[in-house]
């Protein structure tokens, strides 16, 4: 297990082990046989559950949700998975179990299922957290009313659910290197994954899971440009969205510095340079890097009203 962790803190040597996409560690090229569970209902819930499977690790009927609303469950019904608005039917049924309800309502969630009649039966489960700011140190004490439990805290982004996730995520000090190549190969399939030392989670969230908000932004008002220019919505939409997932894999593919990927595109006195000027001239660098830092800070305070 140190070996491990001291592999987590060693982006090279971990990505020549692990980081291979599409490769399943935990030694099935199949389905997943446990049961997944969620306490929590949401958008991050769902794209979690949808993308893996698509991908064929689980079928629905593996899958156990838990909302207080009734209502929000009949889109899982749908599904075909099992619904509860019981949090202790979730953590009693299933082996692995996705906290995703919000940072400042997990107290509360836990604490019904440690009161259930069944709480006694919760036993040796694995924990698996997508919640802002909350340490593991935190979720730990959180759950140390249940034998055995452990816990994995991860941060994922919604476009997993197209395959093109980008996720990473850190053991707590029961982790076991079993859990950790299981979570690791449910998340592998969604898209990009790496274990990364606690203290990075907070700054890779803020970029990672809130950038695709920053992204969908900066994509509209690419298509608005367009619209105001001439162009009919649907058409500068679909032209926005390529051009950003084209410069996305111009950056990773060719591992060029996006500046000289940028002066690739300015010829001297063209038309990209005078819209850089723009660009540069309303902040564009120092208000992204703004989003950034409010986005890592809220998730600390998003930690310290949790507790």
């Amino acid at each position: 297990m140190a070996i491990f962790r001291q592999l987590c803190t060693n982006y090279n040597a971990f990505r020549q082990l692990i980081f291979r996409p599409q490769r399943c560690l935990y030694g099935t090229s199949g389905k997943l046989p446990h049961k997944v569970g969620f306490i929590g209902d949401g958008a991050m819930a769902k794209a979690i559950c949808k993308s893996i499977h698509s991908k064929g690790l689980i079928e629905y009927s593996q899958v156990h949700v838990a909302s207080p609303f009734a209502k929000n469950l009949d889109a899982w019904m749908a599904l075909g998975a099992n619904v509860s608005t019981d949090n202790s039917v979730v953590a009693k049924e299933a082996d692995i179990v996705f906290l995703a309800v919000k940072p400042h309502i997990l107290k509360e969630a836990l604490h019904t299922i440690s009161t259930s009649t069944s709480a006694s039966q919760i036993k040796n489960k694995l924990f698996v957290s997508i919640l802002a700011g909350i340490t593991t140190k935190d979720l730990e004490d959180m759950l140390s009313k249940f034998e055995g439990s452990r816990v994995v805290r991860v941060m994922p982004n919604t476009p997993m659910l197209v395959g093109e996730g980008c996720t990473v995520y850190c053991p707590g000090s029961t982790t076991t290197e079993k859990d950790l190549k299981l979570v690791h190969s449910i998340l592998e399939v969604t898209g990009m994954c790496q274990c990364l030392p606690e203290h990075m989670i907070n700054a890779v969230g803020a970029v990672s899971s809130s950038g695709p908000a920053f992204v969908y932004l900066f994509i509209e008002a690419l298509s608005d440009g367009g619209v105001r220019m001439g162009l009919h919505r649907d058409m500068a939409t679909k032209f926005a969205a390529q051009t950003v997932m084209g410069a996305a894999r111009m950056v990773l593919e060719t591992k060029k510095h996006m500046g000289t990927l940028k002066d690739d595109v300015c010829s001297a006195g063209g038309q990209t340079i005078a819209g850089i000027h723009a660009l540069e001239r309303g902040g564009v660098r120092g208000s992204v890097m703004d989003a950034v830092e409010a986005a890592a800070l809220r998730a600390a305070e998003l930690g310290k009203q949790s507790k």
